[in-house]
């Protein structure tokens, strides 16, 4: 009995698509039995699996369920809850892998599995080859086991283990079970209708501050606004109650809470690396020396401030399975992407989890005796593009990469070209990259001034021309 998944749903780094039209119930079985297979012939039985709040999700976890039972292995569902619950509970039930079912922050008529090992992630080729078991039939044939078990609280207890245990040292107390911060702020926090929904209020219950919650309900027809927390209008609620509320801060999250959206008292939104400078100085005044990765569409000023505060700054590839990989090599203690992605392997497992970076920001808010506002405001000041993104055939975008790196070579301009390309200029840098994910380039650019981003721009869309790749309208002034 094989079976060929349709060919837009194995990506780089999970398996996607649009339910009902390319992913289907069937597909979920079949990746089960696929994986299943796979981890059987490498002598490991046990998983856990999770899904998101989306409507389509309990259906794909049956199937994906009954998939994996049928090659031999013992799964236990956790339930519903975010991406980084389930990451936990391959750590916390010493399990050999887990999949979570969800769609992310995509449109809520998608969805898909992301799939992980406990000792590495599981991307590329490794996806490539659980549609290669499936349309094989290399199957693995025998009856496994199914368990329910709550972790819910115990994760909830993880996230603030390193807090209370902290202030509880400090206070020479054996037992606190509320982690009170250094300062009583006032938060907002976002969940979008989001699978972090039932987390984020027993985080709430046990943070000694006065929360204000927007949209907690786990609802995976996103009633009130799209759950991706890098699109300012999607903040726009979030943004009226910090500044009427006034806000210490807000917090958002993505649909499966993996991503992490924050803003300041001013109702600015702090991006993805931005928000690693706080956490780069936090963990580098205790252990100075210590390689920190982000992805190459950061700021210059985070690789800078990570270099001022005695770390070694390293680049590295856009996406999260890449980031996680290169963590292990490098041994680094932090990671994130301009995206949102924040990963912690300082006291914590190395895995991207915007609640417990949520945790990590409350923390070093209440440390400061100054407000978010007046933290940010100790770095330099760039203007940026937002992420341009630039429809492009699968096949052609790979292509124009190709082609611009044989022309700057000629130019003798000086690039990166660790992950598409990235070109230092005078006064700013601009980045053309491919996808992994999607059928587009995607394009930044940063500079000291407007003027120079002005500048900046118009390389940008010479280059685009170069290549004869479609003009944004982002670049057309």
């Amino acid at each position: 009995m094989s079976h060929n998944f349709h060919s837009s749903i194995l990506r780089a780094y999970d398996i996607r698509g649009i339910y009902g039209q390319t992913l289907f119930d069937k597909d979920a079985f079949f990746v089960g039995k696929a994986f299943a297979s796979f981890l059987r012939k490498n002598g490991k039985k046990k998983i856990s699996v999770a899904c998101d709040g989306r409507v389509s999700s309990p259906a794909l976890k049956a199937e994906l369920i009954r998939g994996l039972m049928e090659s031999g292995l013992d799964v236990t569902d956790v339930g519903v809850g975010p991406t980084p619950m389930l990451y936990f509970s391959v750590y916390h039930l010493e399990q050999d892998a887990g999949i979570m079912v969800t769609g992310s922050h995509n449109p809520k008529d998608h969805n898909g599995f992301k799939i992980m090992l406990k000792e590495r992630p599981f991307y590329g080729d490794d996806i490539l080859n659980v549609g290669k078991i499936a349309a094989a039939s290399d199957f693995v044939n025998e009856q496994g086991s199914i368990q329910n078990v709550e972790v819910e609280e115990e994760y909830a207890e993880r996230l603030l283990d390193d807090c209370i245990l902290a202030q509880s040292e400090s206070h020479l107390l054996d037992e606190i079970d509320e982690f009170k911060p250094k300062k009583e702020l006032r938060i907002a926090w976002d969940n979008g209708n989001g699978a972090a929904g039932n987390v984020m209020i027993r985080l709430t219950e046990r943070i000694a501050s006065e929360h204000i919650l927007l949209y907690s309900e786990i609802d995976g027809t996103f009633p009130n606004h799209h759950p991706d927390p890098t699109v300012p209008k999607n903040l726009a609620d979030l943004k009226k109650v910090v500044i009427e509320q006034q806000c210490d801060l807000g917090i958002a999250f993505d649909g499966d809470g993996d991503r992490i959206g924050v803003m300041d008292n001013k109702g600015e939104i702090l991006w993805g690396d931005q928000l690693m400078v706080f956490y780069a100085r936090e963990i580098l005044a205790k252990k100075r020396g210590s390689t920190i990765i982000a992805d190459v569409k950061a700021s210059d000023v985070l690789f800078k401030e990570i270099a001022k505060a005695g770390g070694k700054p390293l680049m590295w590839k856009t996406g999260h399975s890449l980031v996680k990989a290169k963590m292990k090599e490098t041994k680094a203690p932090l990671a994130g992407e301009m995206s949102g992605h924040i990963f912690f392997a300082d006291k914590y497992y190395g895995f991207d989890d915007a609640l417990y970076a949520a945790i990590r920001i409350i923390n070093i808010v209440a440390e400061s005796k100054e407000s978010l506002f007046a933290m940010r405001k100790s770095m330099a000041k760039t203007f940026s593009t937002p992420e341009i993104r630039i429809d492009c055939s699968e096949e052609r975008k790979f292509q124009i990469v190709e082609e611009l790196k044989e022309s700057l070579k000629k130019s003798g301009l000086q690039f990166n070209d660790v992950d598409g390309i990235r070109v230092n200029e005078e006064n700013g840098w601009w980045l053309i990259r491919a996808s992994n994910t999607q059928p587009v380039l995607v394009a930044r650019a940063e500079a000291n001034s407007l003027k120079n981003l002005k500048e900046l721009k118009n390389s940008l869309k010479k280059q685009l021309e170069f290549c004869q790749a479609t003009i944004p309208a982002e670049l057309q002034n």
